[in-house]
């Protein structure tokens, strides 16, 4: 194989930290994502309550290439170029410079291991660095005690509860909106 046919081969990393990189998910990536939609943790953690269609979800995934308001990436391991889940900033509001940021590691082997924290500080930095956000925000089921330990870690600050925002096995849940200033953001990690 020559290099070319082996660079072009490689996955394309559009932010890379130490130990992941995230890429742009493509419609190639349809199986690997609606797959990834049925793991039961996940649908958990992330309240996904309805069911998708591979057709749905090639169809999403065609969509979100055409999104201006919105950045969907996977991410993916440096060592391997395994997915193992996916970030977006979305709804990106361009005249008050705010957005919403979520994240999905697919696999408990995968989980705890700081692979999220890095992707969404790449993420983070893109939002407040390149597309000149003022305020980012998540919203975290109050469940959900790992997440919100991590977010608050790196930098998070509570705003308030959504009392009873998800109905998920016979019960509501609380959900907790979180959100990260630019300033913040800057105090902590540019130097």
């Amino acid at each position: 194989m020559s290099m070319t046919q082996e660079n072009t081969r490689a996955a394309v990393r559009f932010l890379e930290g130490e130990r992941v990189f995230l890429r742009p998910i493509g419609t190639e990536d349809t199986e690997l994502y609606f797959r990834s939609l049925f793991n039961k943790e996940t649908r958990m953690l992330t309240g996904t309550q309805k069911h998708f269609t591979r057709e749905q979800i090639h169809q999403y995934i065609e969509n979100k290439g055409q999104d201006s308001s919105s950045v969907l990436l996977l991410i993916c391991l440096c060592e391997n170029d395994q997915v193992i889940g996916d970030v977006q900033i979305g709804d990106i509001d361009r005249n008050n410079r705010n957005a919403f940021i979520r994240i999905s590691i697919d696999q408990n082997a995968h989980q705890g291991k700081g692979y999220g924290s890095e992707a969404l500080l790449l993420l983070l930095d893109y939002g407040f660095g390149i597309l000149n956000l003022h305020r980012i925000e998540l919203n975290v089921f109050a469940f959900n005690e790992r997440a919100i330990h991590t977010y608050e870690k790196l930098g998070f600050q509570r705003e308030g509860v959504q009392r009873q925002a998800l109905y998920y096995n016979h019960t509501y849940h609380d959900s907790i909106l979180m959100s990260m200033l630019a300033d913040e953001y800057r105090a902590k990690y540019v130097k």
